[in-house]
């Protein structure tokens, strides 16, 4: 099934991009490659819980389920040793990466608290966009009494295109709300 997102882009975003940058191609627009959603967890080395009920969480936010990130090496002053769980990462791509950035952009940014809109200057020069989110209950699908602990997460919007002005008006062809 073709998502909203992706078709909207197929049918508006691709002539209005073309436009405004003067593509000689259609296969020069820029376009979405993957999200990456990361979630640090510096207590899931003492509390195996925490760990199962933040994977269980990004499964239910993303709709696929996340990648247990480990310890490269060990850290005495964080007690830390080598190989022990540190944080849940998932990659989308596809279907489930246009789903998400939907349910993103118009129901989960728009429920945060004296919402301004997302920065714009968090793109890293190569095109790609990160912003960091200070709570899962924005997401509609978390229920609120099964939550523990309020925790973050960090989203990485990764796109083809060479510059940060080329993505930020993919993004914006979206609809991402961004401060003036």
């Amino acid at each position: 099934m073709v998502q909203r997102l992706e078709n909207f882009y197929q049918q508006h975003s691709v002539p209005k991009l073309i436009e405004q940058f003067h593509y000689k191609n259609k296969h020069q627009v820029p376009k979405l490659q993957k999200i990456v959603i990361n979630r640090g967890l510096g207590d899931a080395s003492q509390n195996a819980k925490l760990l199962e009920s933040c994977s269980k969480e990004l499964s239910i936010i993303t709709g696929q389920q996340g990648v247990v990130t480990r310890s490269k090496k060990a850290i005495a002053s964080f007690k830390l040793r080598q190989k022990m769980p540190v944080g849940v990462v998932v990659t989308l791509r596809g279907e489930k990466m246009y789903a998400f950035l939907d349910r993103l952009i118009n129901l989960a940014l728009p429920r945060i608290r004296d919402f301004q809109g997302v920065s714009a200057k968090s793109f890293d020069g190569h095109g790609n966009y990160s912003l960091g989110l200070e709570e899962q209950l924005m997401f509609p699908e978390i229920d609120y009494d099964k939550i523990d602990q309020i925790r973050g997460m960090d989203v990485s919007i990764v796109t083809t295109a060479p510059t940060d002005q080329e993505a930020m008006a993919l993004l914006k062809t979206f609809g991402m709300p961004f401060k003036n």
